[in-house]
């Protein structure tokens, strides 16, 4: 599986590149968790979740964003802008690209603004 959530990240990043956003990294990983894509959006660094699902049986892909996986990304997202002082200044958000489906034919959504930190 991490194959596929490998192949749905690169998706993510070209289709969010064709909209615009700038790669400013990927899979970050700290102790806390993992940033699937940081992302600039003109001036807001977007950081990015990423989820695929092949059913909905425990839900769809959006949905399988939990309360503790939100709280996961909302401290690795800290640490990345402690890390990275030059983009501390900017707003930020908290996007999530799902795919749901079998993978061929897996249609992108794209959640701006998915979950606020705090």
């Amino acid at each position: 599986m991490r194959a596929a959530g490998a192949a749905f990240e690169q998706r993510a990043r070209a289709e969010l590149e064709r909209a615009g956003l700038k790669l400013l990294a990927s899979n970050y990983t700290t102790r806390h968790g993992e940033l699937d894509l940081v992302m600039l959006d003109r001036d807001t660094v977007a950081f990015v979740e990423v989820r695929y699902r092949v059913r909905a049986g425990h839900g769809d892909a959006l949905a399988s964003v939990t309360r503790g996986k939100r709280d996961k990304l909302i401290r690795t997202a800290q640490l990345w802008l402690a890390a990275h002082p030059q983009h501390a200044h900017r707003a930020c958000r908290f996007d999530v690209v799902s795919y749901d489906g079998p993978a061929a034919d897996a249609r992108m959504e794209w959640l701006r603004g998915a979950f606020e930190a705090g």
